[in-house]
């Protein structure tokens, strides 16, 4: 049950921030400044299809952090852009849908939850994602995707959704400026969701940030804080 990994959390009133960083476990330098150096409130996303796959998960609670297996999943630009042989596709059916994940989740253990990779054409396909939320519920995970997916939700499935990807420009002045929208959100929501990749700038500048965010009256959250039934 997802409850078990998620990292304990103490709501202290302050509107909550949270932020998410995939792509994990695919460049050992990359992955192992992300757990070293962003504090353990920040929610690590680790590549399915990664090697070594268990001993990153484990590294990651070890210092802190609660951890989330990135699902791979049928982008726009199929087949140009390829995630891979266990991807979940629009076109197929429930059953095959729930084979692929059943993969991507045996892949390891010790995350609370999954999250998407890729996905703007499987995230719209209503039966397949029917399945896939079905099937993660049935299992006590959350789902949190990088806001691709906010129209998808099924009740008593554990979901958050990012407000924004804070690197999409990748100069530090740009995620900067991103961070500082979510802490807008935050403050008019109560709540707000980064979602982030591991590239060394964002590494950098989510640290330094996240530093200085309860002098700003906000609490850095894990994602499962936010991940509402």
């Amino acid at each position: 049950c997802s409850e078990l990994y998620a990292r304990p959390f103490h709501d202290n009133g302050r509107p909550k921030v949270a932020i998410v960083v995939g792509g994990l476990g695919l460049n050992a330098a990359a992955t192992k400044a992300a757990i070293e150096r962003l504090p353990p409130e920040v929610t690590l996303a680790f590549a399915a299809y990664a090697d070594g796959l268990q001993g990153w998960i484990d590294l990651a609670r070890a210092d802190g952090h609660e951890v989330l297996i990135e699902a791979p999943m049928e982008p726009l630009d199929y087949p140009n852009n390829d995630p891979g042989p266990f991807a979940l596709m629009s076109n197929a059916g429930g059953p095959e849908t729930v084979r692929r994940l059943e993969w991507i989740l045996s892949r390891a253990t010790g995350y609370f939850g999954v999250a998407n990779y890729l996905g703007g054409k499987f995230l719209t396909a209503d039966g397949p994602m029917t399945a896939f939320m079905t099937a993660l519920k049935s299992r006590g995970l959350a789902f949190v995707d990088d806001g691709t997916g906010q129209r998808q939700n099924l009740a008593g499935l554990p979901r958050a959704s990012a407000d924004t990807v804070v690197d999409a420009d990748l100069s530090a002045s740009a995620i900067q400026r991103q961070l500082q929208s979510l802490e807008g959100t935050a403050g008019s929501k109560g709540r707000a969701l980064g979602a982030a990749f591991a590239y060394p700038v964002t590494i950098e500048v989510v640290s330094r940030w996240a530093a200085t965010l309860q002098n700003r009256g906000l609490q850095l959250a894990p994602a499962s804080a936010l991940a509402r039934r």
